[in-house]
């Protein structure tokens, strides 16, 4: 490290850390267990990367600056056009143009991680429309916020053997940046106070050269000499347990082939999805087939197997801060399912089976899993979802049909369904809370994933030797189905007439105590509900959801219950969008941005969901109707960034 004198930055700690914007263009790792990094792209420039750990972030972003020294203070993710392609179809490296708004200066980016080490590379290239390269200054502008948090961050200009770098430190997790051109200027400082964005944008040059920056919200800026290198240069962002390795990782990244480095990425990746099934054949015209396996396959742990998060995103980060220190990269079971059942599809058996060892390593000594839970199987939220418990059921029932040679011996799963099975034949059909994280109760969703996983469970059972148990779990699934409609259909109601329709399956029922009933009908039929009891709003809001009861077989297509309640989902939570229709999760949804466009912070206006788009899909697939499913695939592959 330097022996230069120590300038602290003033202004300490500085405002109250932020994360950013979820509207992702890309994320990308390397398709290996050596590089444990992950990246995130939007507007333009690099944002949240992930070290160690896929749930795990370290940085808020890192972009550029640009001034003429004199009257210009641009920030590219603020004052451009952004263009942003994969260097190939389905590899998660990507090529970015920014081209300032006002036609002076255009950014070329190339983004990816090196292979073989923790470091997130870019290749720039700065372009002078206006004018000549001279004429402007160049700043890359740095955020850490290491181990999930913008508040406690340490950062200091320092060097590595020699080698300018700036440094950051939380906890045990350090990152720097290095450039292949040398710094000009170099400062770290406070947000908000005495960071380089405050000081660029007051006096359009670097005047603040502070070295150190303690336990705060900070940022460091770096001027880049463009002079040099004819504004072409490398930037590495490197990661390790101490300020020297990461520092090691960075330089030994700098010192290798660019362009070997690129293709060994890219090639990895082209390993891996030349073994997937040639679902994109022919070809769609708006073809994402091979964008969608690759950004499934980029969320997985490399360290905990088959831990495959629900997204590299924090939502609304730009409104939040360390209060939310989960965000959306946490594991919740039911995406983990799905997620496995997509790889699946595409032929990816092995990383479907990844997910299974993982499911069964982090199930509850009760037979649940957590709500959700960071990779190494702590939980994060404290609900319990009855659909969560099913669904590894339903998944392991699916790569038994699908799979069956790689599965290998169904003995050695016998003991997870047994668990999960029983927590549900307990618990159930109750659900503590819907999918959607919110209300207890009866849902036509949950009942599906139980019913449907007490199913797939006695087969299991019986080709393992457990017919006793197989029986009990059909009895259930068969006395809950008996009485789906009986807790979740609501009929000549209020709303039914002014819909026009006779009934309709309820988003959720609230549980209402009968003493009369059984135990398996521990609640008053919605029709037989007193007017004025609480919860009685819950018999006026539909979902989508119930639309599960085709998918998982338990109702036809053409059930005259299920249709009435179509034409309700139609007419209160269908919008047309310009790229076509799309549906609410449910009437009253809040779950979204104000009017105004600001942030959701507990309230909001709702918005419409791509992912029911596709369920509305399958069930037209369902019915025979694929001319429909087409077309709402199409609206799906319409609706990505």
């Amino acid at each position: 490290m330097s022996n230069s004198p120590v300038r602290y930055a003033p202004g300490w700690p500085g405002i109250p850390p932020r994360w950013t914007s979820s509207a992702k263009t890309g994320a990308g790792t390397a398709l290996n267990q050596h590089s444990k990094v992950w990246f995130t792209l939007s507007h333009g420039i690099l944002n949240e990367v992930y070290f160690p750990r896929v749930d795990q972030a370290c940085t808020r972003d890192l972009g550029f600056l640009v001034t003429n020294g004199r009257n210009l203070f641009s920030e590219e993710k603020r004052d451009c056009s952004f263009e942003n392609r994969p260097f190939e179809p389905g590899i998660p490296a990507y090529e970015l143009t920014n081209t300032c708004n006002s036609g002076r200066y255009r950014i070329h980016k190339e983004v990816l991680t090196d292979p073989y080490r923790n470091v997130v590379l870019q290749k720039i290239r700065f372009e002078a429309l206006q004018g000549e390269l001279a004429d402007y200054h160049l700043y890359a502008l740095l955020s850490p916020h290491l181990a999930n948090c913008g508040c406690g961050n340490t950062g200091w200009i320092g060097d590595y053997k020699g080698s300018p770098m700036f440094f950051a430190e939380r906890g045990n997790v350090t990152l720097c940046l290095a450039s292949s051109v040398p710094w000009k200027k170099m400062s770290v400082g406070f947000v908000g106070t005495s960071d380089g964005w405050q000081d660029l944008s007051q006096h359009f040059r670097m005047e603040w050269e502070y070295t150190r920056a303690e336990n705060g919200n900070i940022a460091f800026t770096g001027e880049i000499e463009l002079g040099t290198c004819g504004g072409e240069f490398l930037l590495a962002l490197g990661f390790g347990s101490i300020w020297t390795e990461a520092g090691q990782q960075a330089r030994s990244t700098l010192f290798e082939d660019y362009s070997e480095l690129r293709q060994h990425y890219v090639t990895q990746w082209n390993n891996w999805q030349d073994k997937l099934l040639q679902l994109d054949e022919p070809q769609r015209q708006s073809d994402l087939y091979r964008a969608s396996t690759v950004v499934l396959r980029t969320h997985e742990s490399k360290d905990f197997l088959g831990g495959i998060i629900a997204s590299l995103s924090i939502p609304w980060g730009f409104n939040k801060g360390d209060e939310d220190l989960g965000g959306y990269h946490l594991v919740w079971p039911r995406d983990l399912v799905e997620t496995a059942g997509a790889l699946l599809a595409a032929g990816a058996v092995t990383d479907a089976l990844r997910v299974l060892r993982y499911l069964e390593a982090t199930q509850e000594a009760a037979g649940s899993w957590a709500q959700n839970l960071w990779l190494d199987g702590r939980s994060y939220w404290s609900g319990i979802q009855m659909d969560e418990t099913a669904f590894p059921i339903l998944l392991l029932d699916l790569v038994r049909r699908e799979a069956p040679d790689a599965l290998g011996k169904l003995d050695r799963w016998w003991p997870m369904v047994r668990n999960a099975a029983g927590f549900i034949v307990r618990n159930g059909p109750v659900t503590m809370q819907d999918r959607w994280e919110e209300d207890a109760g009866y849902s036509p969703f949950t009942l599906a994933a139980e019913i449907s996983a007490l199913l797939a469970a006695a087969d299991i059972a019986d080709l393992t030797g457990h017919p006793i148990q197989a029986q009990t779990m059909r009895d259930t699934a068969d006395a809950w189905n008996d009485n789906i409609e009986r807790w979740t259909y609501a009929s000549a109601t209020d709303l039914a007439e002014h819909l026009g329709v006779p009934g309709y399956y309820v988003r959720i029922a609230p549980p209402v105590t009968d003493s009369a009933a059984s135990p398996t009908q521990g609640f008053v039929p919605i029709k037989n509900r007193p007017s004025g009891q609480d919860g009685e709003r819950a018999y006026h809001i539909i979902s989508p959801d119930a639309l599960a009861l085709v998918r998982f077989g338990l109702r036809a297509p053409d059930d005259p219950r299920i249709l009435a309640t179509l034409r309700a989902i139609d007419a209160l939570l269908a919008v047309e969008l310009p790229q076509g229709p799309c549906w609410y999760r449910y009437n009253g949804d809040g779950y979204g941005e104000h009017k105004d466009g600001s942030a959701y912070d507990g309230t909001g206006v709702g918005r419409a969901w791509p992912l029911l788009a596709g369920e509305r899909a399958h069930y037209a697939l369902a019915g025979g109707h694929r001319d429909e499913a087409e077309a709402l695939l199409t609206v799906i592959e319409n609706s990505t960034a």
